[in-house]
């Protein structure tokens, strides 16, 4: 059990500027009243997050000399170990799979007691690929790194997944993943923001010399599971996706950062919910050199025989970036379906796309009853987009007409600076998107032309008024739900790619 105290009251402070005394109490609110001033510090706040959050990145240079007491591991299973109890070695240079391997082989044992727990202290625990167990926490203090040995010959080779037929990459087998586990029942990874690292480096390298003949490896991936909880950790330069549940229910992601160069770092997509149901993701940092997150359920042919669909999942509280795709991202493997999605509080920066829901021809499925509330987005190329040509597929056998469903999709409280192109949801006469809805929409834009709201083959209303002015696809309400203008250019075409 961890001690807790209450602390004493600080009270509130006062500052004196050129002799005159400052009350900060009443100051803080007349000085946020101003909305270009709140954003302004609500950029700086974010900005200065990431500097806090990498601060430990480069060269090992901290800014921050002063360093706090180490915090005691908190025991949160009824037995509990420590790496070093299996001969684990932090030095960065010492192979550790096999102290890992023997730990959780010991925790598997615990499950009629309430499980374990594996505590890994500071250093750097190099290791490859590893397997959990269930009723086990994974607890990274402050200082530890897992490593993950960037020598392909030491990851093994699995199966594809059911849902997409074959390797995201090659035909055949892929890579597993750095820490794995399947038909796992509670299971935890948590910590005080210790590190798991994949040394992506060279599987980027050798992906993009084509050097390599499988799919490259996640770097967390749970399949078949249920009661999943990962916090208060970062996850940082993944081979390949980052954080992959698979087919999993009641999956809790918290106060995680996840961190990949913004670009050369292909498909480093921070967290993939990939046929999930019941999951939550919420108060996290992402900046990475795909997708942000990216909703999933299966692929083509396959997606649609395996059936199961990613539902019911709130993602909130979130800043985000992502100079190469998107924040978040539905599909485009999306053939099981997805929905019953809401993604609030939402924070998306110096990226290309903000939010994106994408698929094609040959995936069918279904996108439908997603909520997409108060976002404010910040030098961002696209904010809002809807894409129905992403044609990319496993492999010949897939069915040129079998077309997705888009459908009742609502964007709320949409706000942001330095938007190239606020909206652009291009549908299709195959694939229509139906039932949109905006409502409170306030997008500064960087280009003053007339393309900026595009739509194709759309329909849906705009509720109240909105900025930039909508597409001519979409019927007009006031504030009371009242129908001004019913459109008749339902199937109007307005999509431009040249800004």
């Amino acid at each position: 059990m961890v001690e807790t105290s209450t602390p004493t009251p600080t009270p509130t402070p006062t500052w004196r500027f050129h002799g005159q005394r400052l009350d900060i109490k009443r100051w803080i609110p007349t000085f946020f009243s101003s909305h270009k001033t709140l954003f302004t510090v609500l950029w700086i706040a974010a900005f200065a997050s990431v500097f806090v959050w990498q601060r430990n990145i480069v060269d090992g240079f901290s800014v921050f000399r002063w360093t706090a007491p180490a915090r005691a591991m908190p025991r949160l299973r009824p037995v509990a170990f420590n790496l070093t109890d299996f001969g684990g070695v932090g030095d960065g240079v010492t192979l550790n799979t096999e102290a890992f391997e023997r730990a959780v082989s010991a925790i598997s044992k615990l499950m009629k007691k309430g499980g374990g727990q594996l505590n890994v202290p500071a250093g750097n625990w190099l290791t490859a690929p590893f397997n959990l167990t269930s009723h086990m926490t994974l607890f990274l203090t402050e200082g530890a790194v897992i490593l993950g040995i960037d020598d392909e010959k030491y990851w093994p080779l699995m199966p594809p997944l059911p849902s997409y037929g074959k390797g995201r990459e090659h035909p055949g087998p892929r890579y597993g993943s750095l820490i794995h586990g399947q038909h796992l029942k509670d299971v935890v990874i948590t910590g005080h923001n210790g590190t798991i690292n994949g040394q992506g480096q060279t599987w980027w390298k050798k992906y993009r010399k084509k050097l390599l003949n499988h799919t490259r490896g996640p770097l967390v991936q749970i399949m078949w599971s249920s009661d999943i909880v990962i916090s208060n950790i970062t996850l940082r330069d993944s081979p390949f996706w980052t954080l992959h549940p698979y087919d999993c229910k009641n999956v809790t992601v918290r106060n995680v950062t996840i961190l990949a160069p913004i670009s050369e770092a292909p498909n480093t997509d921070g967290i993939d919910p990939d046929s999930c149901e019941d999951m939550v993701i919420e108060d996290c940092y992402i900046s990475v050199g795909d997708d942000g997150i990216a909703i999933k359920s299966g692929w083509d042919q396959y997606g649609v025989a395996y059936g199961r669909p990613s539902t019911n999942i709130l993602i909130r509280n979130l800043v985000v970036r992502s100079m190469v795709s998107a924040g978040v991202s539905i599909g485009s493997e999306m053939s099981g379906g997805v929905s019953n999605v809401t993604v609030e509080n939402l924070y998306v920066w110096n990226s290309r796309r903000a939010v994106r829901i994408k698929t094609s021809p040959g995936r069918g499925g279904y996108v439908r009853h997603i909520t997409y509330r108060n976002l404010t987005f910040y030098n961002v190329r696209v904010g809002i987009v809807i894409k129905t040509d992403y044609n990319e597929h496993p492999d010949e056998g897939f069915d040129p007409k079998a077309f997705p469903v888009l459908e009742d999709i609502t964007y709320t409280s949409i706000h942001g600076e330095g938007v190239r192109v606020p909206v652009r949801i291009q549908g299709s006469e195959e694939i229509p998107v139906r039932n949109v809805t905006f409502r409170d929409m306030s997008v500064g834009i960087t280009y003053k032309k007339k393309h900026i709201f595009q739509c194709a083959f759309v329909q849906g209303r705009v509720i109240g008024t909105v900025f930039p002015a909508p597409c001519e696809n979409l019927d007009l309400y006031d504030e009371q739900e009242h129908l001004i203008k019913r459109s008749d250019s339902q199937n109007a075409t307005d999509i431009d790619y040249d800004f």
